[in-house]
């Protein structure tokens, strides 16, 4: 699949499996919204509008309020690569945000996957 696919993917259609993936782990949807807030900087309603919208990963991450300062910290290996090396500003975050639903569903506190 090219950048360019993922980029035009909905990202009301991840964000489903995001959520499906951290609570087959026994962890909750509340627990990925906060994930999502604190690396997007969306709010509740933020987030629920964006859903709603349909809006693709490159909008939702064009869009977001303010990506987290701390979120250069998320490193290791999703999907093959290494997050921190990753060149590509759109591609890294969207690959930061499946290393921290990642490691929610490997049982990470939150403290930890905040980077707190």
């Amino acid at each position: 699949m090219t950048n360019e696919r993922i980029y035009k993917m909905a990202f009301s259609s991840v964000y489903q499996l995001l959520v499906l993936k951290a609570e087959r782990k026994g962890r909750s949807k509340s627990e990925v919204d906060a994930v999502i807030r604190w690396l997007t900087g969306y709010d509740d309603d933020g987030l629920q509008t964006q859903i709603v919208k349909n809006v693709d990963y490159e909008t939702f991450f064009g869009e977001a309020p303010q990506i987290n300062s701390n979120a250069s910290k998320i490193s290791g290996v999703i999907c093959g690569h290494r997050v921190e090396e990753i060149k590509d500003p759109l591609m890294q975050k969207i690959r930061w945000l499946d290393k921290l639903v990642d490691e929610l569903a490997k049982g990470k506190s939150m403290e930890k996957i905040l980077r707190s």
